[in-house]
């Protein structure tokens, strides 16, 4: 089995019977590209150190020993001449899969892919098709600093022609990276980073998750609470201690950020009556800000209260021994339970 899947003997926790694999987030990403690879030819990586080094987060590694340096490049430090090449690829028939090191230095390629990525396909009247996946390791919890630590998601979702999804756990990543790579659009892949290391069961033998999906992962009665990426597990340890306080908070993972699926959002709110978005990044103007709005443009009727937002500071990343004040965490979400409830 893990000769297959390239997953290390002595983190992953086989139950073949099942087809149930315990491994890590970033294992489960690679193992996830390791399938894509081996089901389409036309699929290659391309990035910074993902080759030999197999990334900085590893999440590559063996893929140019196995597929070869044709189909894992390691590239120049040049994040618009990466995006520039993917397009050009894209264009020839091919499926590039682009690793941004860090979600700080998404900036220089920002024009290739607003700019260009995300408007050919409309601009030739949907004549030529855009498979480009862009994998971004954003977010917090890992001691770094500004550039390192950023949750640039809203400019992205903010663009047309971008699909924009984040997931949370072992099984979505496996899942959603193969999905994202079979899109003939254009996917801004968000993966937190403050998750590669956490373990999770990944359903080898399961369908596909449905790569635009919400989904509830946690039931309640009194408040909803929703969030996206690293995020979710906050949210769910924010739940648990609620719990304890005799709260019952029901826990939505948006999982992907554009489009928004707002069933199962708009179902949860319409039963609680209450809803708290949760996010790392600013809260002005951010995807928070956007689902809100909805939210109670959809579900006036049903809010006991207004929509609440705990988000990171409208500040720049902090240096590294304040991430913990600037991070929302559980104390701060159950704040604003508890405003929530008082109305």
């Amino acid at each position: 089995m893990s000769t297959d899947t390239g997953i290390d003997p002595a983190v992953a926790e086989t139950s073949a019977s099942k087809g149930v694999e315990t491994m890590p987030f970033a294992k489960a990403l690679n193992a996830g590209m390791r399938a894509a690879m081996e089901n389409d030819p036309r699929v290659l990586l391309m990035g910074e150190d993902i080759g030999r080094l197999g990334g900085v987060f590893r999440v590559t590694e063996h893929l140019q020993r196995d597929f070869g340096e044709q189909r894992v490049l390691d590239t120049p430090l040049a994040e618009s001449g990466i995006v520039g090449t993917a397009i050009g690829l894209a264009m020839a028939g091919f499926r590039p899969v682009c690793e941004i090191q860090f979600d700080g230095f998404v900036f220089p390629a920002f024009d290739q892919i607003t700019t260009q990525l995300a408007k050919i396909t409309n601009r030739h009247e949907g004549a030529i098709s855009m498979p480009v996946v862009i994998r971004i390791p954003y977010g917090g919890h890992i001691g770094a600093v500004e550039h390192h630590q950023e949750s640039p998601e809203a400019y992205f979702t903010h663009t047309p022609g971008l699909r924009v999804v984040s997931p949370s756990t072992p099984n979505d990543a496996h899942w959603m990276i193969q999905e994202a790579i079979g899109s003939n659009d254009p996917v801004i892949f968000m993966e937190p980073k403050s998750r590669y290391w956490a373990k999770g069961e990944v359903d080898l033998s399961a369908s596909a998750v449905q790569l635009h999906s919400s989904r509830i992962v946690r039931r309640g009665s009194d408040v909803t609470l929703v969030g996206h990426g690293a995020m979710v597990a906050t949210l769910l340890q924010a739940a648990a201690l609620a719990e304890a306080e005799g709260t019952s908070c029901e826990v939505v993972d948006l999982r992907s950020l554009s489009p928004v699926d707002y069933g199962p959002l708009l179902d949860s709110v319409r039963s609680t009556g209450r809803m708290i978005y949760a996010q790392e990044a600013p809260g002005f103007t951010s995807l928070g800000s956007e689902v809100a709005a909805t939210v109670m443009e959809r579900a006036f009727y049903a809010l006991e209260a207004p929509v609440l937002r705990v988000s990171g500071y409208d500040a720049p990343f902090p240096p590294a021994k304040l991430e913990g004040t600037y991070l929302p965490d559980p104390d701060r979400i159950l704040e604003a339970v508890d405003r929530a409830l008082a109305y």
